[in-house]
């Protein structure tokens, strides 16, 4: 083996020196680094071996660990270990030396994802495709920058603490009300950042518009996205004009207004353009697009997909089953609400299996074939409605109905269920007399929307 020295391999390089010279640095070394850390092959040797002979608990110093590496077939010679441990005096700096490592690997990284990217501007692949993976690496860069690094007690606390001042003084910005008091109060005042939420029930039971009323509601202060894929532009304003008129939606798509009607719609237009509620425009979409569209929208507080069943699953993932690719998918979704730090609402349809059942309200148990998806999920919500597996000619779809909300799981809180007023034709749900459990002012983050 040719040994190398370079400036780019002197931090690691004093990195395995240090273990040498005091073994007792590694576990400090093994929180931040990953044998593929490390450019040179002695190196990577010398520190699979360190870790091997700890694993098994075997006593370490230069001599035991050069023997092991011998024994995992590493091309190691004596004279380079005694170099590096010449080089390496002390371990006692160590910490700098690891900083030093991990630094001139996302260097090399940065490098390589620059190359990419002009290679594929080069070759003239799609710009949102090279956006896509851009910022999927730069997103996997930032992880491995922070791999590793501890919060201390202190800081753990303090950090705390800074929230609550926050909360205290009314700009807190930790989590993402949907405007219902009634839901926001179930889950303890709103989405929390980071989190992936599920909105889940059967075709036509109303998630959609219950998606779109919390959409436009966040919008009034702050910027959301709607990835929708199911329905395009035109059908998504002509709901929420509904909502806003009263004019059905099938009317607003279809079929000639009156001159009053005209003037509602424009209204009503009008007002919502003013809202921060952006769109996607393809049809089709990865988790990588929908992170592509987030990052371009400053101030983002809210991601809403309609639906999850249909995400494109990354094309290494197609050859999958649907149970594993959906399992990459919700993985991949938490992800990036971890990454951008805000809430991502996910709606999800129920198969036909619910509708065997005598009591046809939702389940955690009917999520089990959309992979991990309940497991990753911070909240479900499931929605159900008596009216909708009544006789339709007796149903009056101008009457507002009663749509239950089942907080399912909440993994930040308790669960429970509320209840909300919905009107099918102009795609409007409301709150319904609501009483708080306990008498007391009402918060400012649930006076969103005026009501």
């Amino acid at each position: 083996m040719k040994d190398e020295r370079t400036c780019e391999a002197m931090g690691e390089q004093s990195v395995i020196g240090s273990i040498l010279v005091d073994p007792r640095c590694l576990p400090e070394v093994e929180r931040s680094l990953r044998p593929e850390d490390f450019r040179l092959e002695a190196d990577r040797a010398l520190y699979e071996a360190a870790q091997a002979l700890e694993r098994v608990g075997d006593k370490l110093d230069s001599v035991t660990i050069l023997d092991q590496a011998w024994k995992m077939g590493a091309q190691v010679s004596r004279q380079y270990v005694l170099e590096l441990m010449e080089i390496t005096p002390t371990a006692a700096n160590v910490g700098e030396y690891i900083k030093m490592t991990k630094e001139d690997r996302l260097r090399e990284a940065l490098r390589e994802t620059a190359g990419r990217i002009l290679e594929g501007v080069d070759s003239r692949e799609a710009p949102a495709a090279v956006l896509a993976a851009a910022g999927r690496s730069l997103d996997d860069l930032t992880a491995q920058g922070s791999v590793g690094k501890l919060v201390s007690p202190m800081e753990g606390v303090l950090a705390f603490l800074d929230q609550r001042d926050a909360v205290e003084k009314g700009d807190a910005k930790g989590y993402v009300c949907t405007g219902y008091m009634a839901l926001d109060e179930l889950l303890g005042g709103g989405m929390l950042n980071s989190g992936l939420y599920l909105l889940a029930a059967r075709p036509g039971m109303g998630k959609s518009t219950l998606a779109l009323n919390i959409a436009d509601r966040v919008a009034q202060a702050d910027p959301v996205l709607y990835v929708s894929l199911e329905m395009d532009n035109e059908q998504l304003s002509a709901k929420r004009i509904s909502r806003e008129t009263g004019i059905p939606t099938e009317k607003l798509l279809m079929q000639p207004l009156t001159e009053r009607e005209e003037t509602k719609m424009d209204q009503a237009a009008q007002k919502l353009a003013k809202l921060s509620l952006w769109y996607n425009a393809a049809s089709t979409v990865t988790v990588d697009d929908i992170g592509a569209l987030a990052r371009s929208i400053g101030g983002l507080r809210l991601i809403v997909v309609d639906y999850f069943g249909k995400i494109l699953p990354p094309a290494a993932a197609r050859r999958y089953g649907r149970y594993e690719y959906t399992t990459e998918i919700s993985g991949a979704l938490k992800n990036l609400a971890r990454t951008l730090r805000i809430p991502i609402l996910a709606l999800c349809q129920l198969n036909r299996e619910v509708e065997a059942r005598q009591d046809k309200r939702p389940q955690l148990s009917d999520l089990r074939d959309t992979g991990a998806l309940e497991q990753d999920a911070d909240g479900v919500i499931f929605l159900y409605r008596e009216d909708y597996y009544a006789d339709r000619s007796t149903v009056d779809p101008k009457v507002p109905s009663v749509l239950e909300v089942d907080l399912a799981k909440n993994r930040h809180g308790d669960v429970g269920r509320c209840s909300l007023a919905f009107t099918r034709a102009s795609s409007k749900i409301t709150g319904m007399s609501y009483r708080r459990r306990v008498e007391e002012e009402v918060p400012e983050q649930f006076r969103i929307g005026g009501r």
